[in-house]
Order: C-alpha cells, then structure tokens, then sequence
C-alpha cells in the first residue's frame, strides 16, 4: 500500500508529524501541488512564489537524502489525487491542518468529498497551536501552550524510494503570476529558518524589546522568522524548544554560553502565542478574510474610496515621511514591523477613510510574509471594524518622531528629502527655505484623525453590550 504525504504550508522535515508518522505505515509519495489557480488569486504574487521555489529546492533535497524525492505536480489538485489514488493504490492522504485563504478553504471542501467518495482516508494534524472545530475561547490559551511545549518530533530515518515521475516547477512567468518583484527578498528553506533562528537567539534577539517598533533596527534585532514560519520552513513547536533550550542553558551558567536578554525573549515568545491567536480567529470565522468582523461597520467607508488617495499611499507619496519611507521599504524588502504596519492600515483606513478590503491585497502581495490570519485580523483591528478592540489611530507625525527621531530611515528610503534640514525631516511642510522637491501632504492629519475617531466611537458606544458584540467575545477572545 502507498501513502501520500500532501505538502502545503509545511515545508520541512524535521518536527513534520504527517511525514514521519506515514513513513512508518507504508510507502510514502512526498507531494507538492503548483496549483495554477491558486497563483491567480488577487493576495498572491511572485515574491511568495520565489520564497516557495526556495523552500521547495531545499525540501526536495533534504527528502532525497531520506531516499525519496519530493514529486511535484502541477494543475488541479482533485484531478492529481484522483489519478494517484487510481494508479497507485492509496490508502491515507495526510496533511497538516491549513488555515489559509477562502480559496483553499473551499478548494479542502471539494477534495473531502472526493477522498470520501473513493474511500481514501483524509489525515490531517494540527500544527501552530490553532485548533480546528472549536466552540469557544475559553480553553484555548491552555490548549495552545501543551501543544507548542512537546517535544519536536525528528525527521524520519528513510523513505521507501518509489519510482514515479516529478514534473519540474513552473517559473512565475509559466504560471502568470503577477509581478512586483523584491529587490531584498528573504532567502526560503528549512536550513536557512534554523540559521536564522540561530542568529536570532545567540546575538540579534539582545536588543529585540528596545528595537521592536525602530523601522531602522528592527531588520536586525527582530527574529525575521515570519516568512519561514508563513511557508512552514520550521515548526511553532520548535521555534519554542529552541528558545527554551537557549534560556536554559542561559540559567545554568553552562561555559561558552551566549549571553541572552531574557526581557526580550519574553516578549518574542508572547508575540508567538498572538501570531497563533490571529490565525485562530480565521480558522473559527474564515470569512473574516472579506467582511467585517462586526457587522455595525458594514456601511461606514461606502462610496468614499478616494483612488487619487490609494495610488498615492499605495506608492509611498502621501507627503508623510515615515508613511512613504515605510511604504517604500516595504515595496523593496517585502517585510517591515509590525508597528510600522499598524501605521500603514492606519493612516489609509482612518486618515485616508479608505475600506479596507479595497487596499488588503496590495499590502499582502508585498509582504512576503503573509499569513491570512494575521493579515485580516490585523487590518481589520486597525482599521476599528472588528467592534470589540481598542480604537488606535496612529499619528504618523508623532510616530516619525519617536520611532526614527534623527530621521535615517526617512532620509534611506525617500530620496527627495536628502537635502531637508534634520529640523523639519518629520514635518517638511514647515521648512520655509525649501531645496528640495517632495510630495504635498494629501490630508490634514489632525482634522481626518478627528473625524474618524468620531465616527468610530459613535458606532462602538452604541454596540458595545449588543447581542453581536458578546457573541464576538465569547467567539475569539480568549
């Protein structure tokens, strides 16, 4: 009998329970599916595609070294299955649990219903501390800190080589993807997650509180392991491990031991446990991805798109320095914190009054590091849909000022203000003797922050003991 191991958000092979838990049953066909549909989605682009070849080619490899190679197919997947299952006697599918876009969500739908139809069993196992299927919130914090505390499981010790044919991977112009590319695009694959992990806990993590939120540092000091962990390079379950092993081997005073800022260690290990709270949220409300979490907000933003507005956003020339520098950063790198990105939903959904589902898949083709979860439930706390947060409006003129107070990230990433005086580099429309040419401010900062908030609150105060509003706490606050 023959198993297959179904690929997905998962490319690894170490801590890969459906991997290694068939390679004890039968023979096993490692499968990756370049769906031509999925890459015709409108939140995908070519950066993530070149981060998943990267993944890819390192996963294939380390699969070879176990003694079978990863099989690649390209098309839909419910014919592929259908002509693997009928060709080589398949008994068990098995995957990790996904919580991704609605197009895979309806995409698992279909094939539940053909595995059934054919009498294949469907194995999927829950990964990153999100749970299928549950009613409430109630246990989850607990449920999710007994998963992520197990011990990573290793990697098989061999695979049965089964000879079947792989198709080679399609380039993003074969599958016509759209293009944006990423000039400074992270490095994808399970050995390059674990260096960076490693660097992360023996020297950059030092200073990760202090540089959280510094668009200028936190390149640096912040773990740079979203991408990986969106692609699945490495586990939730081992990123955990790893930092416990490196705190305590911190405690015990071992010789030769690198010296470790638990404060910060702290914080990052918290902003894990909200990275799976996000993704929770989709799993138990996938259409979060395309409506309002709180239906009173529903009509707010209406017939006010502003597109002279977007594009300038979109392209970084709003005439707000930190909102353009971010901007344009993130246009180049494919990643930026996570304040600087609060900022951006911010300044487009409030001081901009743009709805948020008309600028959600811009941000998510240029961050590389897009995950559903995070990206909807982010977007829509920023942008005070949701009914239950707290209402942030971010100022992008005090946050210039506190987060980049000498002004070199403005001054890196905006080109046109190299010659401001440092005095004016946050507010340039105060500069009176002008030698350089720069974006007018497209809004007044204080009077649509005024206006929004005003807005906002009024819906709030009135939902806030609805019926609604209860049924979205009990639902996904925890």
């Amino acid at each position: 009998m023959t198993d297959i191991v179904w690929f997905k958000r998962d490319l690894r092979v170490n801590d890969h329970e459906p991997l290694y838990w068939a390679s004890k049953k039968n023979k096993v066909i490692p499968l990756y599916i370049v769906e031509r549909d999925f890459w015709k989605q409108p939140d995908v682009s070519d950066r993530h595609y070149k981060f998943l070849t990267d993944s890819i080619t390192d996963l294939n490899s380390a699969l070879h070294d176990l003694g079978q190679k990863l099989i690649i197919r390209v098309g839909d997947a419910e014919q592929i299955f259908s002509e693997l299952i009928e060709k080589y006697a398949v008994e068990t599918i098995w995957s990790h649990e996904e919580t991704w876009n609605n197009w895979t969500y309806q995409r698992d739908i279909k094939l539940r219903t053909m595995f059934d139809k054919k009498n294949v069993k469907w194995q999927e196992i829950q990964v990153n501390g999100v749970f299928r299927g549950l009613n409430d919130r109630k246990s989850w914090s607990k449920m999710f800190y007994q998963e992520v505390n197990k011990a990573p499981i290793g990697k098989p010790d061999k695979l049965n080589n089964i000879n079947i044919k792989s198709e080679k991977l399609p380039s993003a112009d074969d599958l016509d993807i759209k293009s944006i590319g990423c000039p400074y695009i992270q490095i994808g694959g399970e050995k390059e997650a674990h260096d960076v992990i490693d660097s992360f806990l023996t020297s950059r993590s030092y200073d990760y509180s202090k540089n959280i939120s510094s668009p200028l540092y936190s390149h640096e000091s912040c773990s740079r392991l979203s991408t990986h962990l969106a692609f699945g390079n490495i586990s939730l379950k081992q990123v955990f491990h790893f930092t416990k092993c490196a705190t305590d081997n911190f405690k015990a005073n071992r010789e030769n031991v690198n010296i470790i800022n638990l404060r910060s260690i702290n914080a990052f290990k918290s902003r894990l446990r909200w990275r799976s709270h996000f993704i929770q949220k989709l799993e138990d409300q996938p259409n979060i991805e395309s409506q309002n979490l709180h239906e009173a907000y529903d009509s707010i933003r209406n017939d006010s798109f502003n597109e002279d507005f977007y594009q300038a956003w979109r392209d970084g020339q709003t005439g707000f320095p930190l909102i353009d520098a971010c901007m344009r950063s993130l246009i180049k790198t494919g990643w930026i914190n996570f304040r600087m990105r609060a900022m951006l939903v911010s300044f487009a959904s409030n001081n901009l009054w743009l709805d948020w589902r008309k600028f959600a898949h811009h941000l998510s083709n240029i961050f590389t590091d897009y995950e559903p979860g995070i990206h909807y439930s982010q977007i829509q706390m920023q942008s005070g849909t949701t009914g239950i947060n707290t209402i942030r409006i971010y100022n992008p003129i005090k946050q210039s000022y506190d987060q980049d107070k000498d002004g070199v990230f403005i001054k890196r990433w905006v080109k046109e203000l190299q010659d401001c005086p440092i005095d004016y580099i946050h507010e340039p429309w105060k500069c009176e003797t002008k030698k350089f040419r720069y974006a007018p401010r497209i809004v007044d900062e204080i009077e649509t922050r005024k206006k929004a908030s005003s807005q906002l609150y009024s819906i709030k105060s009135k939902i806030r003991y609805s019926e609604t509003t209860r049924k979205i706490l009990q639902k996904h606050v925890s």
